[in-house]
């Protein structure tokens, strides 16, 4: 597995891994337009030359708002969404308070990788998420 900066070449495979993910995903044009601003940094994993997840980050001075993590469902369970998580906390551990991010409390998976990163849960978003409506549980680590 290869974890890499994303390139405009990986749009594509980006809006295909939200779309097999996500029940709101981002599109092209809205992936495209968030490489766009400075504060924004994206990663992508590949396993064998293809694309199978990413992660989209963005920093404000020294805060860091994790915006979206997803891997292929046929390439989950095998760390993939782990290698990305740690790649970024590793990169920024020393540059940032915290890490935050928002997860819905029924991707218990989810929960758990964050867990073992020593996220800790610091609130809740009622009805942040849609198709289908659910809160949103508010995880931080600080660095």
């Amino acid at each position: 597995m290869i974890i890499r900066e994303i390139v405009e070449n990986d749009i594509s495979a980006v809006a295909q891994i939200e779309r097999e993910c996500f029940s709101s995903p981002w599109s092209e044009g809205s992936i495209r337009e968030s490489l766009l601003s400075k504060s924004n940094r994206f990663f992508v994993a590949d396993v064998d030359g293809k694309t199978v997840g990413y992660m989209g980050l963005s920093v404000s001075i020294d805060e860091g708002y994790i915006l979206n993590v997803a891997t292929l469902p046929d390439y989950r369970r095998r760390g993939i969404a782990k290698a990305l998580v740690g790649h970024v906390i590793n990169i920024y551990n020393n540059q940032l308070r915290f890490l935050t991010l928002e997860v819905r409390p029924s991707n218990t998976a989810a929960l758990k990788l964050y867990e073992n990163f020593g996220f800790e849960k610091v609130g809740e978003r009622k009805n942040y998420y849609r198709n289908p409506t659910e809160n949103a549980v508010l995880l931080t680590k600080w660095l």
